[in-house]
């Protein structure tokens, strides 16, 4: 008896990683996905994101991306602890940081954009107004675009998720802020790192620095503690002020890494947060990401939304497009390790911005001592062993949709440039 998939229309918010990655999925397993981007092309820059052990390095090399991932990845060494005068202080090695492969987030983007740019319609500079859900389906409307019904959509639009926000309530109710923020930006890179990294800290501050692109340019990221602060996350020019005021009168390099701020194309600024739902669908609209478990620096973010792309779509073609009972197993197979990468990262403010000098002192004391423990053969190990928590389903794709490269136009004008 021949089955018939259900719900095959899916529009997913959001272009960043897990957006792209849940379009490869579905449309492997036959259906048709539509992915929506505020941004009205593709976002470059970005820091970097790492991927470990098996689950991570499966999921990529099942889509094909995992050599042209490792082809772009940062080889980057050790990042080195700098006193005011640039004098080393201690050397975080490069297993603790970049995995198994690690790679800028916006050429991670473009890898997976170019994976799934012919079998999924992209609609850039546009973003959803509000979803009405029915029995058949779920009418939205955009900013831009007429409106449309689809049959299922999946907010993959990150820690500040406009679907989250339209379908389950205001991201106050959702959000516990880790006491962090950070901004990002691409710089050139001044000091001449060769495939390096420094970083300054003093009490709840650090900069740092390095090099990106085969050392023809750099990011910068500033770390700094504060109570929450408000501001608009589209007024760039406040933002980039409060990062001034906050590192006003810092030595090292944060002078100048300042400067280069002020001309930065890429800027971002945020707090580090992370998300809790009781659940992560409501009817027939999901969340997958950040917009629904965001875990904050080291929490595996990026490794584990592509995980979860695998499996959302992976459940649906196995419940034959019944979002009922997909969405409720894909809870089931992803909480427990979503939320052993949200403990993980939990504690990330006491490494990244130490609240006082003696803190400080004691992050480089572990990392000067490091190489010299018995345990140094496990740092990869013990780094990896949040990501590596699950076992992946296996699920059966449909071999004449797998194959389908059909292509789909993105909205006129809003292609994204390269």
């Amino acid at each position: 008896m021949i089955s018939i998939m259900e719900n095959r229309n899916v529009l997913i918010s959001g272009a960043s990683v897990a957006g792209p990655a849940l379009a490869y999925w579905l449309r492997r397993f036959g259906f048709n996905p539509t992915v929506v981007e505020r941004s009205s092309q593709l976002r470059g820059g970005g820091y970097a994101v790492d991927f470990r052990g098996a689950a991570h390095l499966s999921v990529l090399e099942r889509m094909g991306v995992l050599d042209e991932i490792r082809h772009q990845q940062t080889h980057l060494g050790a990042l080195t602890y700098v006193d005011a005068d640039n004098r080393p202080l201690a050397k975080m090695p490069a297993e603790i940081f970049a995995g198994d492969v690690e790679i800028l987030r916006g050429d991670l983007g473009r890898i997976l954009y170019e994976a799934t740019r012919h079998g999924t319609e992209y609609l850039f500079g546009d973003s959803i107004e509000s979803l009405e859900q029915g029995p058949d389906g779920v009418r939205v409307t955009f900013e831009r675009a007429a409106p449309r019904t689809f049959d299922l959509v999946v907010g993959a639009d990150g820690l500040h998720s406009n679907v989250r926000r339209l379908v389950f309530g205001d991201e106050s109710l959702f959000m516990r802020d880790l006491g962090l923020h950070v901004s990002i930006f691409t710089t050139t890179n001044f000091l001449g790192l060769d495939h390096a990294g420094l970083l300054y800290s003093v009490p709840g501050k650090t900069a740092s620095i390095y090099s990106a692109h085969d050392n023809t340019e750099a990011i910068a990221m500033l770390y700094f503690t504060a109570p929450s602060i408000e501001y608009d996350y589209h007024d760039v020019q406040r933002q980039k002020e409060i990062v001034a005021e906050m590192f006003a009168g810092g030595g090292w390099q944060v002078p100048q890494l300042l400067d280069e701020m002020w001309q930065a194309p890429d800027f971002y600024l945020d707090s580090t947060n992370q998300v809790h739902l009781d659940r992560w669908s409501r009817g027939r609209v999901a969340l997958i990401g950040d917009a629904g478990y965001a875990a904050g620096p080291g929490g595996n973010g990026t490794g584990t939304a592509v995980v979860a792309a695998y499996i959302l779509a992976g459940e649906l073609a196995a419940a034959d497009g019944d979002h009922h009972a997909a969405f409720a197993r894909y809870e089931r197979a992803m909480r427990g390790y979503v939320a052993g990468g949200q403990k993980q990262a939990a504690g990330g403010r006491d490494f990244l911005a130490p609240a006082t000098w003696k803190k400080i002192h004691q992050r480089n004391r572990f990392f000067k001592m490091l190489p010299y423990l018995p345990v140094k053969g496990l740092i990869r190990k013990m780094s990896s062993r949040t990501a590596t928590a699950i076992k992946l389903p296996a699920y059966a794709s449909a071999p004449a949709d797998a194959e389908r490269n059909t292509p789909h136009q993105s909205s006129p004008g809003s292609a994204p440039t390269r």
